[in-house]
């Protein structure tokens, strides 16, 4: 198998990223998992570089209701962000949002990948992961 270089879980709730880092710990998919509070705090940690580069986030796991920036105003932010910022970056929308506008806004979105409701399981771990990264994983 062929670890993802990292994810990143965006979420304001703090169970819910110690639940997420421990689903994705178990799975054993990723060489690390970094995890930011709100939108604001992922696209500064996505455009901060680090002894000259800039993270290498391959999955991102994404809330929508977050105070200071949710998770529509990060995809409009992110959507700013340079190609290269974006380029290999899979993204997910995981929520508790039952929302049917929330979904149809998501699958709208060229850059939203899965929209999911929490809580995150391996299987909706496992779908994004072999459609998105076709032949590094296996059930």
């Amino acid at each position: 198998m062929n670890k993802l270089t990292e994810v990143l879980l965006v979420d304001d709730l703090p169970a819910d990223n110690f639940l997420n880092r421990l689903l994705l710990q178990r799975m054993g998919i990723a060489e690390k998992i970094s995890v930011a509070l709100n939108g604001q705090e992922a696209i500064d940690y996505l455009t901060t570089p680090v002894d000259g580069a800039l993270p290498d986030v391959e999955l991102i796991i994404l809330d929508i209701n977050m105070p200071v920036m949710n998770g529509w105003e990060f995809l409009e932010a992110y959507d700013e962000l340079p190609e290269e910022a974006r380029a290999k970056v899979v993204l997910m929308m995981l929520t508790t949002s039952m929302n049917e506008d929330d979904e149809k806004r998501a699958h709208e979105l060229k850059m939203v990948d899965r929209y999911s409701i929490k809580p995150l399981t391996a299987p909706a771990l496992y779908a994004i992961l072999e459609e998105c990264f076709p032949g590094r994983f296996s059930a």
